[in-house]
């Protein structure tokens, strides 16, 4: 029982500070975790105990530890003589990291985000039924619908763009597209 409570407490402090430093949330103090959380704690004794997750969370959460590498880095934490923190404690930070890893990575993307970002794209093919050269009737265009939202306004409507493309321009946007996926591919090696 004892140390399903202490996975418990530890979750909990996990949650708070999750809430307050990557979600947003400034009411959650320290004092209020402690309150909650650990009110038999000295406050030195808790204060330890808070740098310490607060340290090993941002590590986890800076190095979007995926779960093989958690553990590995979980381990070597329990293995520490000084410093180190206990099989309890290692499986709360797995359990909390389970069920928070994608929100907190899309947190940090947002708020690491500056300018406009792409929020959907859409197309379709239409025939051209109507133009002022014969030559340009019946021929294939692709519509394309862009909504670009600001990064850090998601509950803003987004700004729509729409253009149409004949054959060669798509073409081009194709070849230009291709040649940005290889050169990030390049970057990601």
């Amino acid at each position: 029982m004892a140390d399903e409570e202490e996975i418990r407490r530890v979750v909990g402090l996990l949650n708070g500070l999750a809430k307050r430093e990557y979600y947003g949330n400034k009411d959650i103090s320290d004092d209020f975790l402690k309150t909650e959380l650990y009110p038999d704690d000295s406050e030195e004794d808790f204060n330890v105990r808070l740098t310490k997750c607060k340290n090993l969370l941002k590590s986890i959460a800076s190095a979007d530890m995926d779960f093989n590498q958690l553990e590995a880095f979980l381990t070597s934490h329990t293995r520490k003589k000084e410093g180190g923190i206990t099989k309890n404690q290692a499986t709360a930070f797995s359990k909390f990291w389970k069920s928070n890893k994608v929100k907190i990575h899309e947190s940090m993307v947002a708020k690491n985000t500056w300018g406009n970002t792409l929020k959907s794209l859409s197309w379709r093919i239409d025939i051209k039924s109507q133009a002022k050269h014969i030559d340009q009737l019946n021929t294939p265009t692709a519509i394309v619908e862009l909504q670009i939202a600001e990064s850090q306004a998601s509950d803003k409507d987004a700004d729509v763009v729409r253009f149409e493309m004949d054959e060669e321009k798509l073409v081009q946007v194709t070849q230009s597209l291709n040649e940005i996926e290889e050169r990030l591919a390049a970057y990601t090696k």
